[in-house]
């Protein structure tokens, strides 16, 4: 017989079986996951193949009718792409007057209400149409539309040439940004409020006789003048990037074999490493609230008289803080409550701090013995960036459908400042009766293109869940299958991750593909809020608001359970074949049985996962910080030369980030499985001959617990 627990030491989260499902009997052909399984969910599976084939229909109609060039090159105001066709070789945008920019706020990049042309190149210069009045070799500097010679014809000619739009009125030296040609109005010249003088001296002016000056030149372009900005460090940052790439791949591939060894120290240094924090953030505490409580009675004794007003209030003035009595008074009953309820901690859930740091070690061993499961995460990041492109080159596509559109803008103006009304239709290249300019404003309608975006947007969200689900129902059955091997290693079935992949296929496409569509559906309704609430941010009502952040929050809340009892769900297909429904009720009710188990287990690994990532990460960006600047004597010489030292460091950082979420997410979808497992070991098993636990020593040990055998 197994030996009997103390009272004492019973599982005080047993729930009643009642109202969380009845505690698992043993099953003596039980010995891991199920083999001898059937198709899970198969009209989930059968609807899932059906939107994917509807995703590809819509992807079709997409690439035979769009064109995403309409949407990354330049478009003329009649709706012809610069730098295509029979303007291959004016790659360049020009406006007639940005001006017009200015006073319609952000429109320089589309639907500018002023003449646009593809050019060859840039205006270099400095020009404005009256300079051909003395001149008429000048003539030849203006830009006008297509087909139009301004050499032609007497100067009046060339003067209503330029009242009708058909030749612009002035041009600035221009910088081509994303093909569009824009003022290069830095400098002094930046915030210039007289005219800005011509190349010939002239005062620069539009056809309707406004000064062309720094200061509303800006006003029309300074995104696209912020953006020749970021050009510009873009550009330095790549060319960082070029000097230093070998030595970031490098230093990436030091943080692998790094996270890697972690991964086996973690089954020895594990119980060192949280007993330790835990007793430092004793000491911690318990110094603060011994310090805060000192000072508080040195300053009382002093007889301090405190003095607060409005001014101190909102000053920030540390040492005046710290020279109240009532800080330190709040400082002390902070640290003083957190250091008693941590101990009261320790105290009652000693016992389960000690369960997780066993089950951490096991997984790191469950690893060990199954190395191939550190490699698995690329196949699901590789499906996911397969996903993602296939996806926005889809959107694209669909963006860019339908005919030109084209609208002429009906405005009003107050206080110097035209405010556009609405935006009426029009056909391509005429103005209408007030002579208002016509103008090109988009590709595409409004009358299916939305719905395929969204449907497109839904598919995008499904596929990614399905994704992350397959990942996790595959190690899921990895690890199942190391943990009910009774003799390990000797029992771990051949290929386990292989076999799992093939189950997870095989079988239970319907149940990912039903676990992904519920997540998916909550992250589309989270986009539909976050598009109401942008529409609601200039709006009065503070209560719509409100509610619209409360529905927010409670949405994001449930998507975070949804990913939780999925996971579980997964787990529980994975080793007994069920479908979801089943498989979630199973999960849910096995966790509610044992709550306080898996509370403590979720922090506790979670806190072990947070300290190995956050010391991986900082070695290895403390060590590229100190490489790159040349302070380490030995590597000085190999030090590439860099504009900004910070950049490979910076993207050390984030990769090496990245690279061990990697490796740990395998660990804690492993410390998951095998603790999912272990409750069902114990409510299977008694450790007696017939019913034995497959749990290792170090679990039996400290659950007092041990199998007996004949």
């Amino acid at each position: 017989m197994a030996e009997k627990d103390d009272p004492a030491d019973e599982e005080q989260d047993m729930l009643d079986e009642g109202k969380y499902g009845k505690r698992r009997d043993y099953d003596p052909s039980f010995n891991g996951p199920i083999q001898n399984r059937s198709c899970t969910d198969i009209i989930c599976c059968i609807i899932f193949i059906i939107f994917i084939i509807g995703m590809i229909a819509c992807s079709i109609f997409a690439y035979s009718r769009g064109d995403p060039y309409r949407l990354i090159h330049p478009t003329d105001s009649q709706g012809r792409i610069c730098g295509r066709g029979e303007l291959q070789n004016k790659p360049n945008l020009f406006f007639f007057d940005l001006l017009q920019c200015a006073k319609l706020g952000i429109a320089v990049v589309a639907g500018c209400p002023t003449p646009q042309v593809c050019v060859e190149n840039c205006p270099s210069s400095n020009y404005v149409y009256r300079e051909a009045e003395l001149d008429d070799k000048k003539r030849k500097m203006a830009i006008c539309d297509y087909g139009i010679d301004p050499t032609k014809g007497s100067y009046e000619d060339y003067k209503n040439l330029v009242k009708t739009e058909k030749c612009a009125a002035y041009h600035i030296n221009s910088t081509n940004i994303f093909g569009r040609c824009i003022p290069s109005v830095f400098g002094q010249l930046l915030n210039q409020t007289t005219a800005i003088v011509s190349d010939s001296g002239e005062s620069t002016e539009n056809k309707d006789g406004e000064s062309v000056t720094g200061v509303n030149l800006r006003d029309g372009v300074k995104h696209l003048a912020n953006f020749y900005k970021v050009k510009q460090y873009g550009e330095r940052v790549f060319e960082d990037i070029t000097a230093s790439w070998y030595t970031i791949l490098i230093g990436f591939f030091v943080a692998m074999v790094v996270s890697l060894l972690w991964t086996f120290l973690l089954r020895w240094i594990v119980g060192v490493v949280v007993w330790f924090t835990m007793i430092a953030f004793l000491g911690i505490f318990g110094f603060g609230t011994y310090y805060s409580y000192r000072r508080y009675y040195d300053l009382k004794n002093q007889n301090f008289t405190e003095e607060f007003s409005v001014r101190e209030a909102f000053s920030f003035d540390i040492d005046y803080y710290l020279s109240l009595q009532k800080t330190w008074l709040a400082f002390g009953c902070t640290s003083a409550t957190v250091l008693i309820i941590f101990i009261l901690v320790l105290i009652f859930l000693a016992k389960r701090i000690c369960i997780a740091i066993e089950l951490i070690k096991e997984g790191s061993k469950a690893i060990g013995q199954m190395m191939f499961t550190l490699l698995w995460p690329i196949t699901p990041f590789l499906l996911q960036i397969l996903v993602f492109i296939y996806w926005g080159s889809s959107a694209m596509y669909i963006a860019s459908m339908g005919p030109a559109e084209y609208v002429v803008n009906e405005t009003q103006t107050q206080e110097g400042v035209d405010f556009v009304l609405q935006k009426l239709p029009c056909q391509a290249s005429q103005n209408d009766t007030s002579g208002k300019l016509c103008h090109f404003v988009k590709y595409g309608g409004d009358e299916y293109s939305i719905y395929m975006q969204a449907y497109m947007l839904f598919m995008f969200f499904w596929l990614m869940n399905f994704v992350v689900a397959l990942g996790e129902m595959v190690l899921a059955g990895a690890f199942a299958s190391y943990y009910w091997a009774f003799d390990k290693p000797k029992d771990i079935p051949s290929y386990p991750l292989f076999n799992s992949l093939y189950r997870a296929i095989r079988f239970h496409t319907g149940s990912l593909a039903f676990g992904a569509l519920l997540v998916a559906i909550v992250q589309m309704i989270r986009v539909v809020l976050e598009y109401i609430d942008q529409k609601l941010k200039n709006a009065e009502n503070k209560c719509a608001q409100y509610c619209m952040k409360c529905m927010k929050c409670c949405f994001w809340c449930l998507e975070k359970i949804l990913r939780f009892i999925n996971k579980n769900a997964y787990i529980m297909i994975a080793v007994y074949g069920r479908n979801f429904c089943t498989a979630a009720k199973d999960g849910f009710f096995l966790i509610m049985r044992n709550i306080v188990r898996t509370v403590v287990l979720d922090n506790v690994t979670d806190f072990i996962l947070f300290i190995s990532k956050l010391m991986i990460t900082c070695a290895i960006g403390i060590a590229a910080y100190f490489f790159y600047q040349a302070k380490i004597p030995v590597l000085s010489s190999t030090v590439p030369s860099l504009n900004y030292y910070l950049t490979p460091v910076i993207i050390l950082v984030v990769g090496s980030y990245l690279i061990t979420c990697s490796f740990f997410d395998v660990y804690n979808m492993a410390v998951d499985t095998l603790f999912l497992c272990f409750l069902e070991d114990i409510e299977r098993n008694d450790g007696s001959a017939d019913k034995p636990y497959f749990m290792s020593k170090g679990l039996q040990k400290i659950l007092r617990k041990s199998n007996k055998m004949n």
